[in-house]
């Protein structure tokens, strides 16, 4: 079995922290003082997760005639909370990976720089709502339940199939989840929660967690460790992850996945880019989102990232386009619900869950 990369998307929700400089394929550093090495330089603010193939990365430089720097800030919570605390003097020219949870946060704080950057097919759905030319959406995924189809036959149960059979007594004890407060797929799946039950979704948790779920600090634990089909071989046939991970549970020379994705558990993360105000660069800043939105890389990101492409048409990995299948209608919280709300919530979670 082949386990997806999703274990890096661990958050931290703090006011800030340390940034690491990370090289990615032909890219030299940003130096400590976050400064340009040169003119030519696009500097790109971003997560941990960010990965494209080299020859990209060198063919970017290539046809812009500037030179990508990478400069990685952790999870996506904690990237955003650096964009907003440096805003108007910004550590980069562009940044890439501020998702719907935390887009409004972002934008109110006046961290993006209108560019207006032309969209390709499809994309022009995932904008967010209210915004100005600000935010290219890049990608989208959806963090889902998934479950362990031959452990359920092999026991003889029926599997779950929605939020309400999930904390029927049948299933007690038998689902890992990631912490809201420490992973961004713990939020999201709180989020979609919050999307399906509104104010009842307290009364929800009540009833998971009385059932003994296992709460986890991350996506990794949950699922390489605590789920049946993960690499620990856990104990857990029920975790929460991605649309995707159906996908990298296909055995070798076999013909169906040991997993799936509930369907009716979604909620969809998008991710963004956009020019930070006040850019050294914000010409080449704009010239790498255009190329993040480009046939070559959005064709890339399912292998590279684990992610979907926002541009419509974009051919998907044999495996992906049957086993990774994505819900018609996931549930949401609009951006501005999220950002008026998201700290109350993740508060309310939190004293849930330590009892």
């Amino acid at each position: 079995m082949v386990v997806h990369r999703r274990g890096r998307r661990t958050l931290a929700l703090v006011a800030a922290a340390l940034g690491v400089v990370l090289p990615l394929g032909a890219c030299s550093l940003v130096g400590s003082d976050g400064e340009h090495a040169s003119s030519k330089d696009v500097v790109l603010v971003t997560h941990d997760s960010f990965v494209l193939p080299k020859p990209l990365v060198a063919r970017f430089d290539q046809e812009s005639g500037y030179h990508l720097v990478i400069h990685a800030s952790g999870d996506g919570g904690t990237l955003t909370n650096k964009l907003v605390l440096t805003q108007g003097d910004p550590t980069g020219d562009v940044s890439f990976g501020v998702d719907n949870t935390f887009a409004s946060r972002a934008l109110d704080a006046g961290v993006f720089a209108r560019s207006d950057v032309p969209l390709p097919p499809g994309a022009a759905q995932y904008v967010v709502p209210g915004d100005d030319g600000r935010l290219a959406p890049v990608d989208n995924g959806n963090v889902c339940v998934n479950i362990d189809t031959g452990w359920f036959a092999d026991h003889h149960l029926a599997p779950p199939r929605g939020f309400a059979d999930l904390v029927k007594p049948a299933y007690a004890g038998l689902i890992a989840v990631p912490g809201a407060t420490t992973s961004s797929t713990g939020l999201a799946f709180l989020l979609g929660t919050i999307g399906k039950y509104g104010d009842g979704w307290v009364g929800w948790w009540k009833q998971l967690l009385a059932g003994g779920a296992t709460i986890t600090d991350g996506w990794t634990q949950a699922y390489e460790t605590d789920f049946t089909q993960g690499g620990g071989h856990g104990k857990d046939p029920i975790v929460v992850s991605y649309d995707s991970s159906p996908a990298f549970t296909v055995p070798k020379g076999g013909t169906s996945s040991t997993t799936k994705a509930l369907l009716d558990t979604c909620f969809r993360q998008v991710e963004y880019a956009g020019v930070l105000t006040g850019a050294a660069n914000p010409v080449g800043a704009k010239a790498f989102v255009e190329f993040l939105l480009s046939p070559a890389v959005q064709r890339a990101l399912p292998a590279a990232m684990y992610v979907f492409p926002v541009r419509e048409g974009t051919p998907l990995p044999a495996a992906w386009a049957r086993y990774a299948v994505q819900p018609r209608h996931p549930y949401a919280v609009t951006p501005a619900a999220i950002s008026a709300h998201r700290d109350d919530w993740l508060r309310e979670w939190s004293n849930l869950v330590s009892g």
